[in-house]
C-alpha cells in the first residue's frame, strides 16, 4: 500500500458510512479529548493498527504500558524488523539513546532548548532563569563533543581540567566557549556552588536511575531518530509510570518528542516530495509536552511528521500549549468531557450547546475534521470496537529489537564505570 496516501478511517455514522481522515488531512495534526473509560484508548490502537498494516512509520509514546503492550500484538510479521521497542524497565538489554549524539551544528540551539525545556517541565516548581542559563550552556557545549552523554555533564560544572580541556578542544561556538572560559570561569567558589547545585541534584537524580542512566550514558546510540522516520520504522516507548517512577518517564518521554522533532527538522536537506510520512502518537501527551512543542505543533507538518495527540481533560495543559493545539490541530475529536470542559470544546467543534458532549455514551464521539482545508460541521460518530487480537506475537517482536538495537548491560554498565574513574580527562569522550 502507498503509505503516503493512506487513509484513516475513524469510525462509523449511525448510517454505517465511515468516517475517515485522508493523508492531507492528517497532515494537520490529530487531537483526541475524553474522560477516562471513553474510549480513547481504543480509538488509539485501531489507528495504530491501520498504520502497521499500510507500512507506515510510527512512533508511540504511552506512559502507561498498557496501549503499548496492546500495540505489539497488530503488529504485522511482515515489519517484524521495523520494530524499534523502547522500555527502559527492560534493564539488561538497554537501548542506546543518546539525546546529545550527532547534532547538526545549525540544529544545536534547538535541541539543547528541547533538551532544557525537558529538564524544566519535569522540575517546574524549582526552576530559574540562572539555572537555566548555565544548564543551556552546559548542554551546547556537550554537543559539540563527539560521543558526549549526559553522565558528563556534572564533571563539566565541577571538574576545572576536564571543563577546560574539554572546551578548549571541542567547543566550537564562540558565544558558547567564551561563557565557560571567562564567565564560568570569573565565578567565586561559593557562587559556583550555590548556582550549580540545583543541576547537580537534577542531573544526579536522572543518573542515579539505573534504567534510564544505562539508556541515556551510551556514547554511541542504537537508534537514529533521521532514519527511523525515514526508513519508516515503528517506535513503540513504553514509559510506565509504575516501572519508572512519573518524573522519569516523562523526562525520558520528553527527550524521545525532542529527537524526532530535531530529527524532523533535519529533512529540510530533503526535498519536500521525498520526505517520506512518519506519524507520531502520544497518549497523555500533557506528559511529555515540554514548551518547544508549540514549535513542533507549527512547524511538523513542513517536514512531514504528524501528531496524534490524546488526553483526558483541558486542565492537563497550560493555556499557551492549549492555544496551540486548537490553532494548529485540524482535526478535533471529542469523547464524553466534564461539565467544565464541554462549553470550551463545543465551541471549538462548533456545536450548539454541551449538552452533546455531556450526554455522550462510551465509544461515542464528535469531532470537526478537516475537508480541504475547510473545517466540516460537528461529526457524530461511533468507535469502532477493540480489534480482535491476532496470534500472540509480542514476546518475539520484543526479542527481535532487543537482540538487534539493545547493548549487553555488563558492557555498558562497566563503560561508565570506567569513565567514572578517571578524573581530568576530556578525551574519553572521543576514544571510548
Amino acid at each position: 500500500m502507498n503509505t503516503q496516501s493512506h487513509t484513516l478511517t475513524l469510525g462509523a455514522r449511525a448510517s454505517g458510512e465511515f468516517v475517515a481522515l485522508d493523508a492531507d488531512e492528517r497532515r494537520r495534526h490529530l487531537y483526541i479529548v475524553g474522560q477516562t473509560g471513553t474510549g480513547k484508548s481504543t480509538l488509539l490502537l485501531n489507528l495504530l493498527r491501520q498504520d502497521f498494516e499500510s507500512g507506515a512509520g510510527v512512533a508511540l509514546l504511552d506512559p502507561h504500558g498498557d496501549l503499548a503492550r496492546a500495540a505489539l500484538e497488530h503488529i504485522p510479521r511482515s515489519r517484524t524488523n521495523d520494530l524499534v521497542y523502547i522500555d527502559p524497565a527492560d534493564i539488561e538489554r538497554p537501548i542506546g539513546f543518546n539525546p546529545l549524539s550527532r547534532v547538526p551544528p545549525d540544529l544545536a540551539p534547538i535541541v539543547a532548548d528541547g533538551i532544557v525545556s525537558a529538564f524544566r517541565h519535569v522540575w517546574p516548581d524549582s526552576w530559574g532563569p540562572r539555572l537555566e542559563y548555565i544548564l543551556t550552556n552546559a548542554v551546547r557545549a556537550l554537543l559539540d563533543v563527539p560521543g558526549a552523554t549526559l553522565l558528563m555533564l556534572p564533571r563539566l560544572l565541577i571538574d576545572q581540567p576536564y571543563r577546560v580541556q574539554l572546551v578548549h578542544r571541542h567547543v566550537r561556538d564562540p558565544v558558547v566557549r567564551a561563557y565557560w572560559q571567562n564567565e564560568y570561569a570569573g565565578y567565586t567558589e561559593s557562587f559556583r556552588r550555590e548556582a550549580i547545585a540545583p543541576i547537580q541534584n537534577k542531573i544526579g537524580k536522572v543518573l542515579m536511575t539505573p534504567a534510564l542512566r544505562n539508556m541515556l550514558a551510551q556514547p554511541r546510540s542504537t537508534i537514529t531518530p533521521r532514519r527511523l522516520m525515514d526508513e519508516g520504522a515503528i517506535v513503540i516507548c513504553n514509559l510506565s509510570k509504575g516501572a519508572l517512577g512519573e518524573s522519569t518517564a516523562h523526562l525520558l518521554g520528553a527527550l524521545v518528542v525532542t529527537a524526532l522533532a530535531q530529527a524532523a527538522l533535519s529533512r529540510a536537506d530533503t526535498p519536500a516530495a521525498e520526505r517520506r510520512v512518519f506519524h507520531l502518537y502520544a497518549d497523555e501527551f500533557q506528559s511529555f509536552a515540554t514548551e518547544s512543542f508549540s514549535l513542533i505543533l507549527s512547524e511538523a507538518r513542513k517536514y512531514a511528521l504528524t501528531l496524534t495527540l490524546a488526553h483526558q481533560y483541558l486542565d492537563q495543559l497550560p493555556l499557551p500549549l492549549r492555544a496551540a493545539i486548537f490553532g494548529n490541530a485540524g482535526s478535533v475529536i471529542a469523547c464524553r468531557t466534564g461539565a467544565s470542559d464541554a462549553p470550551i470544546l463545543a465551541e471549538q467543534i462548533g456545536l450548539g450547546g454541551d449538552d452533546a458532549l455531556l450526554d455522550l455514551r462510551n465509544f461515542s464521539a464528535w469531532a470537526r475534521l478537516l475537508r480541504n482545508g475547510t473545517p466540516t460541521s460537528p461529526v457524530p460518530f461511533d468507535l469502532f470496537p477493540a480489534p480482535r487480537q491476532p496470534r500472540p506475537s509480542a514476546h518475539r517482536l520484543i526479542e527481535t529489537s532487543r537482540t538487534r538495537f539493545g547493548r549487553d548491560r555488563k558492557e555498558v554498565e562497566e563503560k561508565i564505570r570506567r569513565f567514572l574513574a578517571v578524573r581530568a580527562r576530556s578525551d574519553w569522550a572521543v576514544n571510548s
